[in-house]
């Protein structure tokens, strides 16, 4: 019995993608008749039991509890070809096909598939494998009728199944963008990485086949060096697509939450008769959602200040900020910003001074960012400085 890789990397890895698929469940059982979700479920699970029963330390066990010498060989090399199935069906559904195509293509592939496993079973029983070999299985009975047919069953089954993956991710592509593009770069390598892995298989088999053994190391030490690393990679290349969009918007959340603080800074105080603000934890509240809030309440804050609201302080700021060299647009922005600044100290002054606002106005998500970003202008502090001002001096010649 030769010496193989640590199991502790086995374990890592397929206990991860287990609680990846774990994960999944409570989806699954909501969308039963999810093909995608279905092969998605599958992929992960065959991955992760895959890793967890290749482990050298798995392989000894099994054997042990079955009393069967190499009992584990058909086990993992069963789920090696579950594997590969599982991968050709989801990106087969994954695709943007016809519907009558996606299902007659998933259909050819788990039929194939389902006959490889039985074959690789049936082979197993057929053969003779007294002597337990834990790493050099597929070396030691290169040469045993049945098992010599199980062995290359099994690795051609994940070669072919691992190329038409590859070359569909590779070329789907082309086609796409953001995180979907991502994955699919990341599971095209990936697959071919586990490609490889058969053919530094077969070539180890092939030179048993003409009585050599020099090749052997290639199967106890080179092979399962690009195991865990392709599974895990394809996982990641899997998830990236499907979590890709989520962390996309919670980014985006993120830095808008960020670029509406200063405006939130100004008029979190201010009073909004009518209007309920729920408290929203920013630790247990998705970023989304706050950012939904933080708008609500701003809306709430600026037409609660309406009645304060100067157009003389908004002009005023507009021509200096057109002076400054700013383009029409810009200055627009630092003459509301001003107007609601200086709206807001009216408020906190001289409450009375209110008046009946004629109009409204709707902000959008971008007017409320480029209104923070004015706040802090030069221009429109000064504004907001002068109107202290003139306010303390008319209370002084009063």
């Amino acid at each position: 019995m030769s010496s193989g890789p640590s199991s502790l990397g086995f374990y890592i890895s397929g206990t991860l993608l287990l609680l990846a698929c774990a994960m999944k469940i409570p989806a699954l059982l909501r969308r039963r008749h999810d093909t995608l979700l279905q092969a998605a479920c599958l992929l992960l699970f065959s991955a992760a039991c895959l890793i967890l029963l290749a482990a050298p330390e798995s392989i000894v066990t099994i054997n042990q509890l079955t009393k069967v010498p190499n009992a584990a060989a058909p086990l993992v090399y069963a789920m090696t070809t579950a594997f590969s199935g599982a991968s050709l069906v989801l990106i087969v559904n994954w695709r943007s096909a016809s519907p009558e195509q996606t299902r007659r293509v998933t259909r050819l592939v788990a039929g194939t598939y389902s006959l490889a496993i039985v074959a690789i079973i049936v082979l197993f029983w057929a053969g003779d494998a007294s002597a337990e070999q834990v790493t050099l299985f597929d070396a030691y009975y290169a040469r045993t009728p049945y098992i010599r047919e199980m062995i290359v069953t099994y690795l051609l089954a994940q070669a072919v199944a691992m190329t038409a993956a590859s070359t569909l991710c590779w070329r789907w592509s082309a086609h796409v963008h953001g995180s979907l593009r991502a994955g699919l770069r990341i599971l095209a390598p990936a697959y071919l990485s586990i490609v490889a892995y058969d053919l530094i298989r077969l070539v180890a088999v092939a030179a048993r086949w003409t009585g050599r053994n020099r090749l052997d190391f290639l199967v106890d030490k080179v092979s399962p060096q690009l195991a865990v690393p392709s599974c895990v990679f394809g996982a990641l290349g899997f998830a990236l697509p499907l979590t890709g969009p989520r962390l996309t918007t919670t980014a985006r959340s993120l830095r808008q939450l960020r670029q509406l603080t200063p405006l939130w800074k100004v008029l979190e105080d201010v009073p909004t008769p009518g209007a309920i603000r729920a408290p929203l934890p920013w630790w247990r509240t998705p970023p989304a959602v706050l950012l939904t809030g933080r708008r609500t309440a701003l809306h709430d804050a600026i037409l609660a200040l309406a009645p304060y609201c100067d157009p003389v302080v908004r002009q005023a700021a507009y021509d200096a900020d057109l002076r400054h060299g700013s383009h029409e647009s810009h200055a627009t922005v630092t003459g509301n910003a001003a107007m609601i600044l200086v709206a807001r100290e009216r408020q906190r002054i001289a409450p009375e001074e209110a008046h009946d606002a004629l109009h409204t106005s709707t902000w959008r998500l971008d007017d409320l960012v480029h209104l923070s970003q004015a706040i802090v202008s030069p221009i429109v502090q000064h504004t907001c400085q002068q109107y202290r001002h003139s306010q303390k001096a008319a209370a002084h010649h009063d």
